[in-house]
């Protein structure tokens, strides 16, 4: 299989469908790929119904090209990275991992173009973080959850408005960003850089004002980027996590029990924001992301230093913390329902506290003169007393 086959695949299966996000390619299935959170069949001439192991091992030998590293670390590890560019159509972060024996390869489609925050109709928190200084920015989420766009448009801002140095640390490089007031300088793993830590190093002697890392995989990251904004260095990065919460005792379960009331301590004077955000089904198709933002103020560092207790969870500080720009979840979801962006089915099941939810849906069907109930044609039994003193 030559490289214009592997383009000529992939441009079919761009075009197959709209809202493509991935391209799936796994044995035993056809072509696939994710359409606003769907997989769907893509029909190729000739067709394949079902993809063989050879065909798929060859597709992923393709991609790797050749390269030494990718190869070492696919067969000592079981998986790669790498990005793949479409000349003229798109660019993509490719995943190659083996499963029972076989290869299967996500390609993830990378947008060419800079978010702006308008454009993703970010809350107004958003516009607080581009103009921090110092300390450190999570946005967290489940892959595929838009974690990277946000980030992406924050950069954008960044670029817009401050003229400094900007080094990104990425697994591979998914925003181009041009040179406007800002100086980017765009490092890629692998290529650039073998590790986010090594990575991270480095970059303090790059005289950076902002860091992007890719992901704090590991303590080492971690710890790295906790000095990194001790030094009067704004960090952001990403991790795999649902809500602040566990955002915070994700990062404390890399440490030792020892070393806990330390990290503690470094985080409650570094952490400025915690993002977390997830896709929702959209109504009329498509998705629309839900935010919950925790900003820092002196309850939030407390929470963080002495952890949650009855009263000051996480949940119950970004609730009270709504007129500095924080939001619940819940509340985004309610608000969300509110606009007729999703339905009440949507905003029940992707709910954190669904009594919550619930009772603002029945509040906003009020409002409308809508009914808040199925129960109907209830009545009070009048004869009730006198057939009992009857019998």
């Amino acid at each position: 299989m030559r490289k214009q086959e592997i383009d000529h695949i992939l441009t079919k299966m761009l075009d197959s469908h709209d809202n493509v996000s991935d391209l799936n390619i796994t044995v035993g299935k056809p072509f696939q790929v994710e359409s606003s959170g769907i997989l769907k069949k893509v029909d190729l001439t000739p067709p394949f119904d079902e993809l063989t192991p050879f065909q798929t091992e060859i597709f992923a030998l393709n991609l790797i090209n050749r390269d030494r590293r990718l190869t070492e670390t696919l067969l000592n590890e079981g998986s790669c990275d790498l990005s793949y560019r479409l000349p003229g159509k798109a660019r993509f972060r490719v995943n190659i991992f083996s499963q029972r024996g076989n290869y299967s390869i996500v390609l993830r489609k990378l947008e060419t173009r800079i978010p702006t925050f308008n454009q993703l109709g970010l809350p107004e928190a958003f516009k607080k973080i581009a103009e921090e200084k110092n300390g450190i920015i999570l946005v967290t989420g489940a892959t595929g959850s838009g974690k990277s766009t946000s980030l992406a448009a924050v950069l954008n801002e960044i670029n817009e408005k401050k003229s400094v140095h900007v080094v990104t640390l990425e697994d591979p490089v998914e925003y181009e960003h041009p040179h406007k007031k800002a100086t980017f300088n765009q490092r890629e793993m692998g290529t650039d850089f073998d590790t986010f830590a090594s990575g991270l190093r480095a970059a303090l002697r790059q005289a950076p004002k902002v860091i992007l890392v890719g992901e704090m995989r590991d303590r080492e990251t971690v710890e790295i980027g906790l000095s990194a904004a001790e030094t009067g260095h704004l960090v952001m990065s990403t991790l795999h996590t649902v809500d602040a919460g566990q955002t915070i005792n994700r990062i404390l379960g890399m440490f030792n029990t020892e070393e806990e009331n330390q990290i503690r301590i470094r985080l409650a004077d570094t952490i400025r924001w915690i993002v977390c955000q997830r896709l929702l089904p959209k109504v009329g198709g498509g998705r629309v992301a839900a935010f919950e933002i925790m900003g820092s103020n002196l309850r939030v560092k407390d929470a963080i230093l002495h952890g949650e207790s009855e009263g000051k969870t996480f949940y119950e500080i970004i609730e009270a913390g709504e007129a500095f720009g924080m939001t619940t979840f819940d509340r985004y979801i309610v608000g969300l329902y509110e606009k007729d962006l999703i339905t009440e089915e949507t905003a029940m099941a992707y709910a954190s506290r669904k009594g919550i939810v619930g009772r603002g849906i029945d509040r906003i069907k009020s409002a409308r003169g809508e009914k808040t109930t199925d129960i109907e044609g209830l009545e009070v039994d009048l004869d009730y007393r006198r057939k009992k003193n009857a019998r």
